[in-house]
């Protein structure tokens, strides 16, 4: 499904989404939400793309769910397309890149938790402001964010509502760097050129079993091994250690 107000282009092996509805703070609608889980569906099928960016036009990243639009929705349950842009992200094998610039408010803070890599802007704000509007945390965020942030700093999250910078959202584990708003662009371009340069298969691999839930250390190294001994026989590995024996002559 295409929509004007996600744009998607492929650039040397990188999917980039960029939600664009600038005079609306990027707030996303429900044919927004079916236009991006089409994008991340292509990406995931295609096995030539590396990586995926997401990010917003204009000063924001999103202001969360348009709420004239949801409250239109007579019937809203998990098939809704909100929840099934999630059940989308959540699974995906390709690797994911955020992009926050300014506000990152509800969704848009809650996605990052289903993002690979998180770049955000000094300038850029976040919110779960769920409990102000009578709702609760949604993108599994109650439970990968105490997993991420650590319960108290959960709980002061989605309880009290308030916004936070990025320097808090950093400090939080949301966020794997904060950067001036003008090198944004510069920090997303410099993480895919090497993202785009990686082996797609171990790309993908690698980031499932990071995603994997919890098992017993022998467990998981039985899991890599089968594996890692699959891997050693693909081309790719092949020639990736070819090129690093010439490198050692």
């Amino acid at each position: 499904m295409k929509s004007d107000l996600i744009l998607t282009e492929v650039r040397q092996h990188i999917l980039w989404i960029t939600l664009n509805r600038p005079d609306k703070k990027n707030a996303l609608t429900q044919d927004m939400y079916r236009a991006l889980t089409s994008a991340l569906q292509m990406a995931e099928q295609d096995q030539t793309i590396a990586a995926v960016v997401i990010t917003g036009a204009g000063d924001s990243f999103t202001a969360g769910n348009d709420l004239h639009d949801f409250l239109a929705v007579e019937q809203l349950d998990d098939s809704a397309p909100p929840f099934q842009f999630l059940y989308t992200l959540s699974q995906l094998t390709v690797p994911v890149i955020a992009g926050v610039n300014g506000l990152a408010i509800g969704i848009g803070t809650t996605i990052l938790l289903h993002c690979d890599l998180v770049y955000a802007s000094s300038d850029a704000q976040f919110a779960l402001p769920f409990i102000n509007l009578g709702l609760v945390p949604e993108a599994g965020s109650s439970l990968l964010l105490p997993q991420r942030a650590g319960y108290l700093n959960a709980a002061e999250m989605l309880l009290l509502g308030d916004a936070f910078t990025a320097d808090q959202a950093h400090a939080y584990g949301l966020v794997n760097q904060v950067v001036a708003p003008a090198a944004l662009m510069d920090t997303l371009m410099a993480v895919t050129a090497v993202l785009a340069h990686k082996p797609r298969g171990s790309l993908r691999a690698t980031k499932q079993l990071l995603k994997l839930p919890v098992e017993s250390v022998p467990d998981r190294i039985g899991r890599e091994a089968k594996i890692f001994a699959k891997a050693l026989t693909s081309d790719a590995a092949r020639t990736a250690i070819r090129a690093v024996l010439e490198r050692k002559k």
